[in-house]
């Protein structure tokens, strides 16, 4: 009997041992890095890019990115004020407003598609450019919603147009093939940290006009017309959409783009599903996909914007190891956490560390349950 007794416990401890094992991995899962390895970089000037391949990816197939969408005309983006008539379903109470704000634009889904949204993607026209503050996942066939961004264009509040559409700074591709057309910029992790960090429009401005200002201190030894040109534009967008600009980030972006690709080509039975970002030798960012195939889609334009921040830092040859790039992605540990949540649609987690924040978008449409984005930054 005492046998049985011994054994039944010593069974019970290990069942036991596996259950905090098991339930640990899935109160991690959202924000840790476990399955991630990150590879040897690719290099240019000042940038470094680490690949990052996951023991684990997820079908991604249905989510629309906001390119598709505003190329497709599925997904509409106006001004507050603007939202009248933009209601798909009759008896559905409609969102009102007097007029436009800085801060507030309503998009509207039509695709049969949930839209997924990237802190950081730049939207141009209406009275100001604008980019999106927060991750998000907005259902098919939605509403208007209320969609909270950031002017990136201080000085103008005048209407270019009624609706919003793609910037013209890029044209995007994917393993040499053009994917038809104008992309969203994303803008370089700088201003994106001020919009998903700070959340502050004050700090998000004072941003641009120092990036505007370093990429014309940039140009004015070559360049000083163009210079001069870029110190007389208000807009974020139009300063990286000069010609003389894209010259600049061009000579960064395209080898890192191209040799990337070839590695996404070549890694893809690994899962490679995002990158760690360093600039002059300090690791300043992540992101990290939950498929290859959503990594790919979003690559022409993150790599633009990486090279964007590296075009005003002069490169002194400092290296950054795979093992540094590694540790920046292991540590999610903070001192507080934030949530917020939409239900049967999406959780956006903010986490505050040591020197750093971190963000994740979690799906929570039907069979999903998956971190779709998880973007960290250095502080």
């Amino acid at each position: 009997m005492s046998r049985k007794i011994l054994a039944v416990v010593v069974l019970a401890i290990f069942a036991g041992m596996f259950a905090i094992e098991e339930n640990s991995a899935r109160a991690g899962e959202v924000v840790s890095t476990r399955g991630y390895k990150v590879l040897d970089p690719i290099r240019h000037g000042s940038l470094t890019v680490f690949p990052v391949v996951a023991a684990k990816t997820y079908p991604t197939g249905e989510f629309l990115t906001l390119d598709e969408g505003l190329r497709s005309g599925e997904v509409v983006v106006t001004e507050a004020g603007n939202v009248q008539g933009l209601i798909r379903r009759p008896g559905v109470p409609s969102i009102r407003h007097d007029g436009a704000e800085v801060n507030r634009l309503v998009l509207v889904n039509n695709s049969k598609r949930p839209l997924l949204l990237l802190a950081g993607e730049i939207v141009t026209g209406g009275k100001q450019d604008r980019v999106i503050g927060k991750d998000r996942i907005v259902p098919a066939e939605s509403d208007p919603i209320d969609l909270s961004v950031f002017c990136v264009e201080p000085g103008r509040w005048v209407q270019t147009s009624q609706q919003f559409g793609a910037s013209g700074a890029m044209y995007g591709s994917r393993a040499g093939v053009a994917v038809g057309g104008p992309v969203t910029m994303m803008a370089q992790p700088s201003v994106r940290a001020k919009a998903m960090g700070d959340k502050d429009q004050g700090e998000v401005w004072a941003e641009v006009r120092k990036q505007q200002e370093a990429v014309r201190v940039e140009l004015e030894a070559d360049a000083p017309v163009v210079a001069g040109e870029v110190a007389q534009t208000s807009s974020y967008a139009k300063v990286m959409e000069n010609g003389a600009v894209r010259q600049q980030v061009d000579a960064v972006a395209k080898p890192i783009e191209q040799n990337y690709e070839s590695v996404i080509h070549q890694l893809r039975d690994r899962d490679a599903v995002g990158v760690v970002v360093a600039v002059n030798g300090r690791i300043i960012w992540a992101d990290i996909f939950a498929s290859t195939d959503l990594l790919e889609k979003y690559w022409p334009k993150l790599v633009r914007s990486y090279a964007s921040e590296a075009v005003v830092v002069r490169a002194k040859d400092v290296d950054v190891s795979v093992a540094r790039a590694q540790d920046f992605l292991a540590d999610m540990e903070g001192r507080r956490e934030t949530i917020e949540s939409e239900p049967g649609i999406y959780r956006h987690t903010e986490i505050s560390g040591d020197g750093f924040k971190a963000f994740s978008l979690t799906s929570l449409l039907p069979k999903t349950g998956f971190d779709v984005h998880v973007a960290k930054m250095a502080e």
